[in-house]
């Protein structure tokens, strides 16, 4: 099975369009490829019951980022600060680069 290429990546600063969490931004914390879905730092929050383990010596209810569609998020401009969509384009050093399609500036460092 072929990954799919996402519009997003770990540790961007991305805000939710659509679902409860809508107009919130958050920072990526995980991507899962396979599943279409990823999680944003304290957006879409679930309580978990949990068992006493060596981890978590007291067990109970534990809250947690639940994973979101990637559909639902878009990736926020450092440039111009407001949620885009992104193309992709080749600098000059050869390297692929994600842009801004707002203010056309280059969204990778």
């Amino acid at each position: 099975m072929a990954v799919k290429k996402f519009h997003v990546k770990k540790g961007d600063l991305v805000q939710v369009m659509a679902g409860k969490e809508k107009g919130k931004q958050g920072k990526v914390l995980n991507v899962f490829y396979g599943k279409d879905r990823l999680t944003v730092e304290n957006l879409n929050v679930v309580k978990r019951h949990t068992r006493p383990s060596r981890q978590n010596q007291e067990g109970g209810i534990v809250e947690k980022e639940a994973p979101m569609s990637a559909s639902n998020v878009m990736l926020v401009c450092s440039a111009c600060n407001q949620p885009s969509r992104t193309g992709i384009r080749v600098l000059d050093d050869g390297t692929k680069a994600r842009f801004c399609k707002k203010c056309n500036e280059v969204v990778d460092k």
